[in-house]
């Protein structure tokens, strides 16, 4: 799986191998790569900053965003002069351990802690105007200390080590949950979500989906690389427009004919092979533009024939796998 920004784990990059290769960097000095000792004598010299020098020293005192991304920070520290105006606090990739030394930072409404080493979610509850978190890549194991920021909107908890989804339920708010990567075995305790919109739990150890049927505003579900084996459990989630399943086990593609407002459906990598599944479940979805099912055994067993046979089932798509469909 693959994060291709900050807005989470996305999915949606297809890149073929044209563009692929077009786009592949060229290193001038491959010697680097193999001589530990190497240096490049025509480099402009390093700036080295001094351990007490003040970073913020020259800085405007009414920063609103302040960014220190892929630094050796292992302890946060500012001026109470921030605490007014700061709103916009970015740590990512540093080496921060403990979360603390934001209480003065009260306006935050956003932060990001993402691949550091932090192990508990706590000191955050003064922050009640966040409404975005990104602790993408940390070696958090439980899901805590968030039920004062009822304004959140974006939690982002992908690549750490959560077993089980908990203490959200006063996240009424929430918009945006992604939880990619983790090691979670079943979809729960998400009922209160009601505003939620887009749900990420990729890369899990899920078998089934559950837990999804009070989730009436959800746009977008990701679901890829579990074990699901079959697609019950989104009968009330009518309102999806983006479904990835791509990377299960799932055989038939059925329970999803109500989801008239599909628009992407990604199934590669399963074990469908009924071309009669695929136009009986989504013939009628007049939204529908893109299907992903490479690497099925649709795809598979007749490869020559599959894309035509899939253009015939489906006359509205624009785009299948990493194909543009042209329009006649």
């Amino acid at each position: 799986m693959i994060m291709k920004d900050r807005n989470g784990w996305d999915g949606k990059l297809r890149v073929d191998d044209e563009s692929q290769s077009e786009r592949r960097a060229v290193l001038a000095n491959p010697e680097a790569l193999e001589d530990p000792d190497y240096s490049d004598e025509d480099a402009l010299p390093v700036e080295e900053i001094g351990p007490d020098e003040d970073l913020l020293e020259d800085e405007d005192p009414n920063v609103e965003r302040l960014c220190l991304r892929q630094n050796q920070i292992s302890r946060i520290e500012f001026p109470a002069q921030l605490g007014s105006t700061l709103k916009e606090l970015d740590l990512y990739d540093n080496l921060i351990g403990h979360i603390k030394g934001l209480d003065h930072l009260v306006n935050l409404t956003s932060l990001d802690l993402s691949f550091n080493n932090i192990k508990h979610i706590k000191n955050i509850s003064q922050l009640k105007l966040l409404t975005d978190i990104y602790f993408v890549q940390n070696r958090i194991a439980t899901i805590e200390g968030l039920d004062d920021l009822v304004h959140l909107k974006n939690l982002e908890l992908g690549a750490n080590r959560i077993r089980e989804i908990q203490n959200l339920d006063n996240l009424k708010n929430l918009e945006q949950l992604w939880l990619g990567k983790n090691k979670i075995t079943e979809m729960k305790n998400l009922s209160a979500l009601s505003n939620l919109k887009i749900l990420s739990i990729q890369s899990n150890r899920l078998t089934s989906i559950t837990g999804l049927s009070d989730l009436h505003s959800l746009e977008e579900l990701y679901i890829s690389h579990n074990a699901l084996t079959s697609l019950s459990g989104l009968e009330s989630n009518k309102n999806l427009r983006v479904l990835d399943l791509s990377n299960n086990q799932i055989s038939k593609l059925e329970n999803i004919a109500h989801l008239s407002q599909l628009e992407e459906l990604w199934a590669s990598n399963n074990q469908l092979s009924s071309f009669e599944e695929v136009e009986r479940e989504l013939k009628d979805k007049e939204n529908l533009e893109t299907v992903y099912f490479e690497g099925n055994p649709l795809q598979t067993k007749s490869p020559a024939l599959y894309r035509n046979k899939v253009r015939l089932a489906l006359p509205q798509v624009k785009q299948i796998d990493a194909t543009y469909v042209r329009l006649s």
